[in-house]
Formats: structure tokens, C-alpha cells, sequence
């Protein structure tokens, strides 16, 4: 077995890994991809069912988006954000049309800082627009919306806060598609209230149409923003543009990332112009966020994804992926929205376990809970690929289940 050191590349003989340990050590360096497939150091070929945790949905090396950065790359890298691009405010409109229009993007680089400036976004306008003194952000137990302090204390799993406090004030948690406890977590000092249509990290757990419809009234009631995070669910994931689409109602405020670069790192904070308007110049910034190379990155995404028609694309195939899941032995049951799914193995069954079989087998999954795998494949993802997939699945459930009762 290799060390950590070892793993990630390091020259022979180096007494210590040359990156922190936030990450375990790798089970393989993979080195080309191409579409659904990539390839480690050794040659080995896996069917990558995760995508970089839903980030490349156009596949691996995607020739159209690899021209467009490299078409950039000779043209315009960066000049900051205090002067325009093109790619950037193409990008903007884009975003502004697939959302309903009436807004305004504010770009980042990640996920995580699209729901930084989203938290900050509602604080002023809290304190501003929305009268009185509007502070507090109201999210759900099981939620995850970044790393950072803001956006790890807005996250509902308390295990990811240990050895990271105090942690920032004004945020409280709630359970999960309740709408009673929601309600009740609304006073005078919530400016809003944030949440995913569907809990990526904490599960692959989406929200019911009356909880989705009930937080929008909520929110009119009491004058609180409603805040969308589809960082991990937007851009055609769960087979619409936006999961929140799927439940007909208009949020105040829109976060995204991952699947609009397709690996380029960029995200973005929409909102509706009346509530952008509580920000002035000064207000919040980013050296990088939405520079040309990664704007170029997204306006092909957003292109091909159009062209293409990425919802029903993700509509199509996780309908295929769902129905083959139900049948394998070993899976109780499958929950999720388009090609956003996860399987939940009977009990007794380790997912961490099987994750590692599946990759030794050839198949990239992610355990996200100790008991539910989840699948999030690139859109492009073919039926021949899907089925193959499964099958190792299967073969791996199966030979799991004969060690155990040997």
C-alpha cells in the first residue's frame, strides 16, 4: 500500500505529503478523461457516475468548451473586475434569461462564495431594503452550502462545525421539509431563509412540492428572502434549468456553481433587482470571480447545454439510471430528481464499502451517508454506459453479499 505522499505524486523518499490533510488518501491518480471515462496512472479505465460531484456535465474534455478556453487563453485572461468582458456579461444575460429575467449575477469562483455573497446580499438588504434589523438566515438540518465560516454555519451538519468555532452569528437550522418548524423560526431579525430543492451532500434528499410552495408564502408573509441554492442541482442536474423549476415558484435570490464551468472554477449569486440594489460599490468584490478564461468556460456550457437541451437530456437518462437501480439486489429504494439520484443499500450494507468495491471494479460512486450511494453521471451519459455501470454495481452488491454469508 502507497502513503499519502506516495499517492498524490511526491518524489521518492519525501518524509511528508506535500498537501494538507483535508482529503484521505487517494485510491488512484487519475491522470486523462474523456466524456463518462477516465483513466488513472495505470491505465485503467473507470465510468465516472459523479462528475466531480456534478461539476463536468458535458463530459470529460469536452472539445467544444476545451476550444473556447483556449480560443480565450490567446485572446484575454483577466483584467478584474473593475473593468467589463465579454464573456462575462454574455454569460450574465444568459444566467438573467434561464432564471426568468429581472435580475442581476454577481460571478464567483465557487459554490461556497456564491452563497457568501448571497449571505452578505441578504444582510444588507436586511438592514436596508427590508427594514428594521433583518440579520439572521434561516437554513435546514442536513444542508450543506460550503466550507467557509459563513457558509459552513448556514450548513445543517453540525459534525462539519467541530474545531471551527465560534463560528459566525445569525444563523439557525430547522428539520427538513417541515414546514410548521420553519414557521415557527421566523421572527423580526431572519432577512432569509436558504435552502436546497434538493439536499445534495446530505443525502440526495429533495423537498415536496407543499414545502417548497409553503416557504415561498412564508417568506411573503413576513417580508424574508427566499435563497435557492443550486450549486449542486442547477444547469439542467435534476432535468430542469433549476431544481427549484420543478415546484413553479420564484425565488428572491439563486446561487450556483459546479456544472457552469464544467471543471472551470466559477459560480455566481443571482438575484432579483430589487433585492441586488441593497449592494453598493464596495459592498462585496472578487479578484477573480467571472474572469474571461473561466466566463469563456461557461458561455460554451451554457451554449452546448441549450443547443442540446441539457434538462431533458438529464430527464431521459435518470429516468433509465432510477428504474435499472430499483432492480438490483441490494438497493431498498432510489430518491433523487433527474440525474441527480441516490441509492439507498438495505441495511447492513456499508456504502463506504461498496463505493471502494465499485472503484477497484471500474466504477466511480460516492458514498454520501453510510447507507446511500450517490450517482450524479455527466448528462451525455449513453444507455450502453448506464447499463454497464449498473452491472458493476450489481456484481459488486452481489459479491459483497456472498462474502458475508460464507
Amino acid at each position: 500500500m502507497s502513503t499519502h505522499s506516495e499517492a498524490m505524486g511526491a518524489p521518492a523518499g519525501l518524509d511528508h505529503c506535500p498537501f494538507m490533510p483535508t482529503y484521505g488518501a487517494p485510491a488512484v491518480r487519475m491522470v486523462r478523461g474523456e466524456g463518462v471515462r477516465l483513466w488513472d496512472e495505470d491505465g485503467r479505465e473507470y465510468l465516472d457516475f459523479l462528475a466531480g460531484i456534478a461539476v463536468v456535465s458535458l463530459g470529460h474534455a469536452n472539445p467544444e468548451i476545451a476550444e473556447a478556453i483556449a480560443a480565450q487563453a490567446r485572446t484575454l485572461v483577466h483584467v478584474s473586475n473593475l473593468y467589463g468582458t465579454v464573456p462575462g456579461t454574455e454569460v450574465a444575460l444568459t444566467l438573467d434569461r434561464l432564471l426568468g429575467g429581472g435580475g442581476q449575477i454577481f460571478f464567483t469562483n465557487s459554490g461556497a462564495e456564491a452563497n457568501e455573497a448571497a449571505i452578505k446580499l441578504a444582510r444588507k438588504w436586511g438592514r436596508t431594503i427590508g427594514g428594521g434589523d433583518r440579520y439572521a438566515v434561516v437554513s435546514a438540518h442536513g444542508s450543506f452550502h460550503g466550507r467557509t465560516l459563513g457558509a459552513l454555519h448556514a450548513t445543517g451538519q453540525p459534525a462539519k462545525w467541530e474545531g471551527f468555532g465560534p463560528l459566525p452569528e445569525g444563523f439557525r437550522h430547522v428539520t427538513w421539509n417541515d414546514l410548521d418548524a420553519l414557521a415557527a423560526a421566523i421572527d423580526d431579525t431572519v432577512a432569509a431563509v436558504l435552502l436546497e430543492p434538493l439536499q445534495g451532500e446530505g443525502g440526495v434528499n429533495p423537498a415536496t412540492a407543499a414545502y417548497v410552495e409553503g416557504v415561498r408564502r412564508l417568506c411573503d408573509e413576513h417580508g424574508v428572502l427566499f435563497m435557492i441554492d443550486e450549486v449542486q442541482t442547477g444547469l439542467g442536474r435534476t432535468g430542469e434549468w433549476f431544481g427549484f423549476q420543478h415546484f413553479g415558484i420564484e425565488p428572491d435570490v439563486v446561487t450556483m456553481a459546479k456544472a457552469l464551468g464544467n471543471g472551470m472554477p466559477i459560480g455566481a449569486c443571482w438575484a432579483r433587482r430589487e433585492v441586488a440594489a441593497a449592494f453598493s460599490p464596495g459592498d462585496h468584490g472578487t479578484t477573480y470571480g467571472g474572469q474571461p478564461l473561466a466566463a469563456s468556460a461557461a458561455r460554451a456550457v451554457l451554449a452546448i447545454m441549450e443547443r442540446d437541451n441539457a434538462p431533458q437530456m438529464a430527464e431521459r437518462a435518470g429516468s433509465r439510471l432510477r428504474h435499472l437501480l430499483e432492480d438490483v439486489p441490494g438497493v431498498a429504494g432510489v430518491r433523487g430528481l433527474g440525474l441527480l439520484l441516490g441509492a439507498q443499500l438495505e441495511p447492513g450494507i456499508d456504502s463506504k464499502t461498496i463505493a471502494a468495491d465499485a472503484l477497484a471494479a471500474g466504477l466511480i460512486v460516492n458514498a454520501v451517508t453510510p447507507d446511500t450511494l450517490r450517482f450524479a453521471p455527466p448528462l451525455i451519459v449513453s444507455d450502453d454506459e448506464i447499463d454497464r455501470a449498473v452491472g458493476i454495481l450489481t456484481a459488486v452488491l452481489a459479491a459483497r453479499s456472498t462474502e458475508q454469508s460464507e
